[in-house]
């Protein structure tokens, strides 16, 4: 195994020790997990598994995690894949063919697979059988292949970009996953904190908290890299300290990066605030428009620096302070 190969595996195990692996560790989304709880144990109660879900928010947010959680919680092999790795409809075949009973199959990102992916799968999720055609032209048949039973989840950051179609089978239910607040995020950090075996004082804790854009995944991950900077420089971990590697890393007070704020200085300088559209945004600061619109707009719009109207995209008044204050916010 060479060196990278051990690094990646060794992050990878770090965030697998880092996901909840029971329901009572999972911080947060409580109405979702009330109702997934009650998909699951009622199909329990049947003898069948639960109907199809389909979970969609921001990145980061736990998805992943409550696909896992849900297969922990059937006692059921997890089978996880990605919407951009399913291709050709032999890779949807192969996938599906090859599930133990009882499985649940996971798709991140599902809004990325095809139409003609999407329609094959239809008949999988209402009936539990796979259509497939063979050969071509006048002699092409079609063959049904039945399937063991399974429950497929779905996650996604574009719900709008999965067709109504599909959206239909989610039978189990369409759950959204929302941003976190300060103190949800401040039990993960803190439990987080705990599994690294941290000493993380809670000025520490609440400095992170505030810079994780809301986000879980953030926040362990800026956990680590304090965790790195305190290592490294052989000082324990304060307040003090939080705030020189957050400087370094170019993380403010708010939790914007230097991509955030170029964002929004490229706003007030070429655009003087708006209103403008997310294409010429996006010519402006060489990015494509899905970049601007999925990863960089959705924690300014919480924060309230910019909104979306009819017109386009404009900055707020608290954006233009923002601006204004930028050189002490570290």
């Amino acid at each position: 195994m060479s060196r990278a190969t051990h690094l990646h595996s060794l992050s990878t195990s770090l965030d697998a020790a880092l996901r909840p692996s029971r329901w009572d560790e999972y911080v947060g989304q409580t109405q979702v997990k009330a109702n997934v709880r009650i998909a699951i144990d009622a199909a329990k109660k049947r003898g069948s598994m639960p109907e199809h879900i389909l979970f969609y928010g921001p990145p980061g947010v736990g998805k992943t995690t409550l696909a896992y959680l849900v297969a922990a919680t059937l006692e059921s092999p997890l089978k996880s894949t990605s919407g951009v790795a399913i291709e050709r409809a032999g890779d949807l075949a192969a996938i599906l063919t090859n599930l133990e009973p009882n499985t649940v199959l996971f798709i991140d990102e599902i809004h990325r697979l095809s139409r003609k992916i999407e329609e094959l799968l239809y008949p999988a999720l209402e009936s539990g059988h796979l259509d497939l055609i063979l050969g071509k032209g006048p002699s092409a048949r079609t063959v049904e292949l039945a399937l063991p039973p399974f429950t497929l989840v779905g996650a996604t950051t574009r719900v709008a970009d999965l067709s109504g179609p599909l959206r239909s089978r989610f039978g189990g239910g369409v759950f959204q996953l929302d941003f976190y607040s300060d103190d949800d995020l401040k039990d993960i950090i803190r439990r987080s904190a705990g599994l690294l075996n941290l000493s993380a004082p809670k000025e520490v804790i609440d400095r992170i908290a505030a810079r994780s854009r809301a986000t879980p995944r953030v926040a362990n991950a800026l956990l680590k890299r304090v965790r790195d900077f305190s290592e490294v420089h052989e000082r324990a971990l304060s307040a003090t300290l939080c705030d020189e590697a957050c400087e370094l890393f170019g993380i403010d007070v708010f939790g914007l990066t230097k991509d955030d704020r170029r964002y929004l200085h490229t706003f007030l300088t070429s655009f003087r605030g708006g209103p403008t559209g997310v294409r010429a945004l996006a010519a402006a600061l060489h990015e494509d428009s899905d970049t601007i619109e999925y990863i960089y707009e959705p924690y300014l719009l919480r924060l309230g620096f910019i909104e979306r109207s009819p017109r386009g995209r404009i900055l707020t008044h608290k954006g233009r302070e923002y601006l204004d204050g930028k050189s002490s916010l570290f």
